[in-house]
């Protein structure tokens, strides 16, 4: 299965049903789908074949989103760029992947003009939705081709090369084969409930997790309801208009939910599964949202490299047969998923037993096919016959995964090891903090200090004593934060996650001594 093939099941199950609405305007699955063909045959007719690299800057939109199965019928690859990158970050992504040609948005222009003179190998430039001097309009480009399906065979399997940073601040090209994509949606299918033809609500950008959980939507002809930007009230009436069955939120957003004074008079009962992941969420407002949105949350894990579904935990499985809440398993990110094996690895090599913490290793036809033009990089990621996923975690003795945290973000302080996802979740049990993040700054006494920043719910009141005792008296003194700041919003990336590298600058350009809950 190729991408454009889970468009072509769903127009085989019903042609004219709906297939992406946005602005109260819906495409049927015959019309994406014959545009689609078109933009395969304008592709090649500007000589794009099978194996070249075609990226899309685009906030979500249909008919950005149709760019992908155009690409896809030709055997090309789709390299999805998120516009709200620094332009210097996208050059390099374009730069690295060989695009040959870029789909834009009109609204991102100006991103274009900065980067295009430094791209020598995009011969062919298309705006979306405007004119522009120096790119074919759209109605340009569609009628440039013929029409007809060109049929074209993807080289190597490959289907998309997908941008992730490394440690060095460089991007790397993450290449994943229509193989991976078919795995990650047979298991998104065998996972999780699919009761009736769905209705998927894509708030979060297509070009991340939201994208890629809409193969598995087309494949059942469901409905696809995209929004261009992301607002927490509009999402609720959505889903209340339209009867939404499934969508994908980070937890960020879903803490954003839980704080909307219009959730609790919304009608979410056509919910059935609610996806969360891209980042730990605390147990006490995955609890929270259990109750008040509903018996849907979903848990998905994985990572760019093994796209969304290394583990899962489907909406059951958040609650014991007696209906009650499952709460310490609310700390997990469920259990390997069907078609992966997992297991947590020492820094030797050597696979530690149950309740061991180590670094989370996966195998399967989920894993990448290494990152492009790459080879240095692959190695060190495919060591021992594993992916190595930068995870700490360990499995417990029902097979549940606990992601502890992130390699890099452990702190080291006075000899011990903290891991500051587990701080953070200290710190959201506390009522009035709504998000936060936790770092570790240069300290000369405990060569870290373990430093919060919180966003407080509207209208908390906490002092940084009472919060600091509130994190002791869950974890201990070693864990609890030696300073902790308030800020009225955290830094967030374009999928909504937390930007601590942000963080972590902006308070090492403070005075590092300062320990004060304000601003």
């Amino acid at each position: 299965m190729r991408l454009s093939n889970y468009l072509d099941k769903g127009a085989s199950i019903d042609v004219d049903a709906a297939c992406l609405t946005t602005d109260g305007e819906t495409l049927n699955y015959g019309q994406v789908q014959t545009l689609s063909v078109r933009i395969a045959a304008g592709l090649a007719a500007r000589g794009v074949g099978p194996g070249d690299k075609v990226a899309i800057i685009s906030s979500n939109d249909p008919f950005a989103f149709t760019c992908v199965f155009g690409i896809s019928r030709l055997g090309a690859v789709w390299c999805p760029i998120n516009p709200r990158n620094e332009a210097e970050e996208n050059r390099e992504l374009l730069e690295l992947s060989d695009c040959t040609v870029v789909f834009f948005a009109g609204a991102y222009a100006q991103l274009v003009e900065k980067i295009r003179a430094d791209l020598p190998l995009v011969h062919t430039w298309v705006c979306l939705d405007q004119q522009h001097d120096d790119a074919l309009g759209w109605d340009e480009f569609l009628d440039g081709g013929d029409g007809r399906d060109p049929g074209g065979v993807p080289v190597d399997d490959l289907a998309m090369v997908v941008g992730t940073g490394g440690t060095t601040g460089k991007p790397k090209g993450v290449m994943l084969t229509n193989h991976n994509l078919e795995t990650m949606t047979a298991i998104t299918l065998m996972s999780y409930p699919f009761t009736r033809t769905p209705v998927y609500l894509a708030m979060a950008p297509l070009t991340h997790a939201a994208g890629v959980l809409c193969f598995p939507i087309l494949a059942l002809g469901g409905e696809i309801v995209i929004m261009r930007s992301a607002d927490v009230g509009q999402f609720l009436s959505n889903v209340e208009t339209h009867r939404v069955t499934h969508s994908f939120l980070p937890p960020t957003i879903v803490y954003m939910i839980l704080a909307d004074a219009g959730l609790d008079s919304t009608d979410l009962s056509s919910l059935e599964c609610l996806w969360y992941g891209a980042a730990p969420m605390s147990p006490v407002r995955l609890e929270e949202a259990l109750e008040r949105i509903g018996p849907v949350m979903a848990q998905l894990f994985g990572q760019t490299e093994a796209p969304m579904m290394v583990s899962t935990m489907e909406p059951r499985d958040h609650f014991f047969p007696d209906g009650s809440v499952a709460t310490d398993r609310l700390r997990s990110a469920g259990r390997p998923s069907p078609l992966c094996t997992v297991a947590i690895m020492d820094a030797d090599g050597s696979i530690l037993p149950r309740g061991e913490r180590g670094e989370i290793v996966v195998r399967g036809s989920l894993v990448m096919d290494g990152y492009y033009k790459n080879p240095e990089a692959t190695e060190e990621a495919t060591r021992f016959g594993w992916h190595h996923t930068g995870d700490i975690g360990y499995l417990d003795e029902d097979d549940y995964l606990f992601v502890v945290d992130r390699a890099k973000d452990m702190i080291i302080t006075g000899g011990f090891n903290v891991y500051s996802t587990e701080v953070e979740q200290a710190l959201l049990s506390h009522p009035d903090v709504q998000d936060c993040a936790v770092i570790g700054l240069p300290d000369d006494h405990w060569g870290e200090k373990v430093t919060a920043v919180v966003q407080l719910r509207r209208g908390g009141e906490v002092t940084m004593e009472e919060l600091r005792a509130h994190v002791k008296d869950r974890i201990g003194s070693v864990k609890a934060p030696k300073r902790i700041e308030a800020w009225s919003d955290l830094p967030r990336s374009k999928v909504g996650k937390v930007l601590k590298v942000d963080i972590r600058d902006e308070l090492l350009q403070a005075d590092p001594s300062a320990t004060r809950l304000g601003g």
